[in-house]
């Protein structure tokens, strides 16, 4: 994968159909997708269950581009190389999820993906200072982490703070959380590159009717144009 910091939207499949990921996730692509993000949950770590590594395992062969799997889970360490083996492309970890972050992301590198480091709403942006050149991608959260849907809560300070942090390294900035046309512009023009985005790309289509998630995407590509 060769890096680069156009405008990424990575469609978030909690807010797919489950009993339908396969052909969602051939949906979004069809319909412009760049990445797909998958929110993995315990339960522990965040108020909600979601989905494991079989799950990733069995939708991977139906996306083309890149799987970004986001761990909302503690401890991760223990689940990393069953979720690289399960295809993911990004594997990202929260700074919150345990004592050692640096050792989680270089056991990420070590099964073979690239490394995330996420931060909640609450988590300043010097929490990271000490991990640019460990990453490939930091997450800023503008919810806090467990439920679709979320209100968008303004990040665009700690999004320009790590804009600087990371200077000329090939690091993405993320935005997950309440990424609609209206938030999507601040946060691009503070230097995010990808956002993620689930009930702004998955309302009001389906498998059987995907033209508006392609629409959907294309207006928050268009806001940040």
């Amino acid at each position: 994968m060769s890096f680069d910091r156009s405008l990424k939207i990575a469609p978030s499949i909690l807010s797919a159909d489950f009993a339908n990921f396969g052909a969602e996730c051939e949906a979004i692509e069809a319909q412009g997708a760049d990445w797909v993000h998958v929110d993995v949950m315990d339960g522990h770590f965040v108020p909600n269950i979601t989905f494991g590594p079989t799950t990733c395992a069995a939708i991977r062969p139906h996306i083309k581009g890149v799987m970004d799997v986001h761990l909302m889970i503690a401890p991760v360490d223990p689940y990393i190389e069953a979720f690289a083996q399960a295809g993911a492309d990004f594997i990202t970890a929260h700074v919150e999820a345990g004592p050692h972050i640096h050792r989680t992301l270089q056991a990420i590198r070590g099964a073979g993906a690239k490394a995330g480091v996420a931060l909640n709403p609450g988590t300043p942006a010097s929490a990271v200072a000490e991990l640019m050149d460990m990453v490939d991608l930091v997450c800023v959260m503008t919810v806090n982490p467990g439920f679709g849907g979320q209100k968008f809560i303004d990040m665009t300070a700690k999004v320009a703070e790590l804009r600087a942090m990371i200077g000329d390294r090939d690091v993405h900035i993320e935005i997950d959380g309440g990424v609609t046309p209206d938030t999507a512009p601040l946060v691009r023009n503070a230097g995010a590159d990808v956002l993620v985005a689930g009930s702004a790309v998955f309302k009001g289509g389906s498998v059987s009717n995907p033209a508006p998630y392609g629409d959907n995407i294309r207006a928050i590509r268009n806001a940040c144009a």
